[in-house]
């Protein structure tokens, strides 16, 4: 028999109470939201039984998502509660005479607080704020920065270790537009990453990649350091931004390959400029000027899309400006150095000696340790502020 069985159920806000205030003040402020989570959560669950909810398809739709994100918080927050009930039975018990009971109420509290503190940290981080973004497709912006042709081919070489990684995760690539050199090359290369999850991935490669190798026509082995630019945007959807087609401008000519060469009789390349903030975008990878218009279209809106998140986020704005950078050597954050064989993260310092198969597109492990460090990052931020309310 348990020990929650042996004294029966206590109230639990009493149990609640003596825990909070038992030297744990701190997480006063947390259990405050989550109970404020679980009141908005039997709340949508009312609203999804109203059959005036239910006969209107967007606005069930709307309700089931958001019962959906919530149900997980509570989840976790009512085996949080529980395991506060037992933990408080717990420590009554250790005031008990017999010795037995005490000691198996010692272990019990041992394995109880071991629970209860990882349910505190798995809560803290379902609190987190979510960045709305994540579960959207992606650009990739690819781009040549300095060392020459070795640049070109590095570029190439990022686009072929990315396109493997989607191929992983059985997503889709769609090339919006690339500028190849005459060496195999990549000038630039403008790619749409189609996944659910595909931005929560990728926005961890937004920075200057610098490589550290001896080019195949280096005659005396000197290792030659050049650097690739890349950026990272969220798709942006039609209802988060209106373009009106009087701001675009557009011009039509023929597409050309290397050197300058035409490789279409028609006048299928597109090139949008906005006509209010200056940006400009140009495809001629398709045949069809009408398909090439579009592909553009989604490239304009998405870094419209990010500019405007930039104005009205300080930091987000010193982030895109960091990922387009100026494409020389200095403020990188990853070095691929071919002659060791490994691959450095400046931002947290990791080292793996795995370059080939990361270059095969096993970056997962990158990533995930990325994720974990600016998780921790807001972990670490958000019990400050809890410290500051309390």
């Amino acid at each position: 028999m348990s020990i929650t069985q042996r004294l029966g159920e206590k109230a639990i806000n009493q149990q609640t109470h003596h825990c909070f205030f038992n030297g744990e003040i701190r997480v006063r402020p947390m259990f405050d939201r989550l109970s404020g989570v679980e009141n908005r959560f039997l709340e949508v669950e009312k609203l999804l039984s109203d059959p005036g909810i239910v006969q209107d398809r967007d606005a069930y739709q709307k309700y089931s998502r958001e019962h959906a994100d919530l149900s997980k918080i509570v989840w976790v927050f009512r085996k949080y509660k529980r395991t506060i009930e037992e933990l408080n039975d717990g420590m009554e018990l250790l005031k008990d005479k017999d010795p037995d009971i005490k000691e198996m109420a010692r272990d019990e509290v041992g394995a109880l607080t071991l629970r209860k503190e990882n349910l505190e940290n798995d809560l803290k981080n379902l609190l987190l704020p979510k960045d709305s973004n994540d579960d959207k497709n992606v650009i990739v912006e690819i781009r040549a920065g300095t060392g020459g042709e070795e640049a070109g081919l590095f570029a190439s070489d990022l686009f072929r270790m990315y396109t493997r990684y989607t191929e992983r995760k059985n997503w889709k690539v769609e090339v919006m537009t690339h500028h190849p050199t005459g060496v195999g090359g990549l000038k630039e290369i403008i790619a749409m990453i189609h996944g659910k999850g595909a931005y929560s991935r990728f926005k961890y490669e937004s920075g200057i990649h610098r490589v550290q190798r001896v080019p195949e026509t280096e005659a005396q082995g000197r290792i030659h350091t050049s650097a690739v630019t890349v950026a990272v945007l969220p798709e942006a959807e039609d209802v988060e931004l209106h373009i009106d087609s009087s701001e675009i401008k557009v011009d039509v000519f023929r597409s050309t390959g290397p050197g300058g060469q035409s490789v279409n009789t028609t006048d299928s390349a597109v090139r949008l400029t906005h006509l209010p903030t200056g940006l400009v975008v140009t495809c001629q990878d398709e045949k069809s000027q009408l398909k090439n218009k579009n592909k553009g279209m989604k490239v304009l809106r998405a870094r419209l899309l990010d500019r405007m998140i930039m104005e009205q986020d300080e930091k987000r704005s010193k982030e895109r400006k960091s990922q387009i950078g100026s494409g020389d050597r200095s403020g990188r954050i990853r070095t691929y150095n071919f002659p060791q064989g490994r691959v450095t993260d400046h931002r947290i310092g990791l080292t793996l000696y795995k370059l080939e198969n990361i270059m095969q597109g096993e970056i997962d492990e990158i990533i995930e340790k990325l994720a974990t460090f600016y998780q921790t990052q807001a972990l670490q931020n958000a019990e400050s502020a809890e410290v500051q309310e309390s």
